[in-house]
């Protein structure tokens, strides 16, 4: 099993930086709602001795590690296994209607990623599962011997942003008409090899990358999750409360910029000269655009490289 000590939270101190002035008074509550190995959780404990803790994750084998690095907390950590798209029912679970801080670090963990029976990472042969709660659910290799290839084709186009999405649909359905793709191995053999050499010397990636990406977010309906999700959340936050939410693909961050858009723009219609009460934004956006992290930063830590970061705060309640 991974080491959580080896494990280094992204952006660590600017997400601490962001929710402090939520988290100061007595009485706080903060939620991590994609637990992970718990570093984030960890730092938010210690820095806030008063924060009273929910942690989510889909996770088990994540929440186990989480629950021994945090067990020195006691009672100020609740974990609940959830996908963060339960978190109105972790917080009646916890006795708590309203929080002050919410943190959604997204995409899969490095739990998931070190993990290689997880079959998460197309540079490691392993079962093709993909799922982030191994309890339940579709795996990868039911996605690649199931769906038909107008489906295959979606979901690359969609999810991976893949332009060989068709090639590699219909190679797929080649190949596992020869014999089933169970193994992550068994997967990249076929996407290189339907890869022309060309694209293969112009491209900076792995031809599997898009791929593997586009399979895990339909096998853990990732998309779906966070659009419900955000709103869910945003709507749990006090007066005051902060929101800090980390994406680490373009689909993520385009979601999350559009709801945060939502929730702080006014509601007035066009051409009122006066903005009532109840047209005003319910929340201000926090950062300017989306940020990355430093130079330093993804030097040391490769994972922060492709992570955008934009959060919000709640200014009034809804009317």
């Amino acid at each position: 099993m991974t080491n959580p000590e080896i494990h280094t939270p992204v952006l660590l101190d600017r997400c601490v930086e962001l929710l402090a002035p939520a988290l100061h008074r007595d009485g706080a509550v903060v939620v991590d709602a994609t637990e992970g190995m718990g570093g984030h959780s960890e730092a938010l404990l210690e820095r806030f001795p008063s924060v009273r803790l929910i942690g989510l994750d889909r996770d088990t084998d994540a929440l186990r590690i989480a629950g021994d690095r945090l067990a020195r907390f006691g009672d100020r950590v609740h974990l609940v296994h959830t996908v963060y798209d339960g978190i109105t029912g972790a917080l009646a679970s916890a006795g708590v209607d309203r929080v002050d801080g919410i943190l959604f670090d997204l995409g899969v963990s490095s739990l998931q990623l070190d993990e290689a029976d997880r079959g998460f990472a197309y540079a490691q042969d392993a079962p093709l599962d993909m799922r982030m709660d191994q309890t339940a659910g579709t795996t990868a290799a039911d996605i690649v011997a199931t769906y038909s290839e107008g489906n295959l084709r979606r979901i690359f186009e969609r999810y991976g942003e893949e332009k060989l999405a068709g090639r590699y649909a219909r190679a797929i359905i080649e190949a596992r008409g020869r014999a089933p793709l169970t193994r992550s191995g068994e997967l990249v053999d076929v996407l290189v090899a339907a890869t022309p050499a060309a694209v293969q010397r112009e491209r900076s990636g792995h031809p599997a990358k898009r791929v593997f990406q586009a399979l895990r977010i339909e096998v853990n309906a990732e998309l779906a999750v966070l659009e419900r999700a955000l709103p869910a959340a945003l709507d749990a936050l006090n007066v005051g409360g902060r929101i800090v939410v980390m994406s680490y693909q373009s689909l993520e961050d385009r979601l999350v910029k559009r709801v945060f858009a939502d929730a702080s723009a006014s509601t007035a219609p066009s051409g009122l000269p006066v903005e009532l009460p109840e047209h005003a934004p319910r929340f201000r956006l926090l950062v300017r655009g989306a940020e990355l992290a430093s130079d330093e930063e993804r030097e040391r830590n490769p994972r922060a490289k492709p992570v955008r970061l934009r959060a919000a705060e709640r200014v009034r309640e809804a009317m």
